[in-house]
């Protein structure tokens, strides 16, 4: 869903992008600063000591933050490639992964919801990257991409109801993940 607003704010993406391509450090770098700042999201998580809901959240945004900014140094710098592109989509798996381990260990959710969270996440990602390889493009399609799951965790953690945030990660991950598997036999040409 997320992917689809992008669009309408490309301008203002691009200037981010011209801003950070200026300093004259890779996409991939930037692609392993948002990494960086999922792990410490994932630490302070884990940690679990007073606010530490709040600071893992802002800490999340960030993180998606720099996941927007390596994108936008690439194309406005002309440096797209297929490994920029393999490490962004495994880094971003990673930091999901981190992040969700960081919620089991702090104690946020019930660690059954927590596996089911992450689980159906990876498989969201997974139809995804399956589909492409079979030629079907599945960017944009399902309510809950990463982007989304994760805002969801960071803004509804933030307040304080972790668990419900990790239900509603379930819940969308879920319909997205039926959703792909709907939209890729459809289109799937044999």
């Amino acid at each position: 869903m997320l992917n689809n607003f992008r669009e309408s704010l490309k301008p203002h993406l691009e200037r981010i992008g011209k801003v950070f391509a200026s300093t004259g450090l890779s996409p991939n770098f930037w692609t392993s600063v948002g990494l960086g700042f999922a792990f410490l999201s994932a630490f302070v998580y884990g940690w679990n000591f007073e606010y530490a809901f709040i600071l893992g959240g802002v800490l999340i945004l960030v993180s998606g933050f720099f996941d927007v900014v390596d994108g936008q140094v690439a194309r406005v710098s002309k440096q797209t490639s297929k490994k920029g592109g393999f490490l962004d989509s495994v880094f971003d798996k990673i930091a999901e992964v981190a992040i969700f381990l960081g919620i089991l260990i702090g104690g946020y959710a019930e660690p059954y919801l927590v596996l089911l969270a992450i689980t159906l996440s990876l498989l969201v990602s997974y139809a995804r990257s399956r589909a492409e390889s079979l030629g079907v493009k599945l960017q944009g399609i399902g309510i809950g991409e990463r982007a989304e799951r994760l805002l969801v965790i960071a803004i509804i953690g933030m307040i304080g109801f972790m668990e419900y945030a990790v239900i509603i990660v379930i819940i969308i991950a879920g319909i997205t993940l039926i959703q792909r598997i709907i939209f890729t036999a459809k289109n799937i040409s044999d």
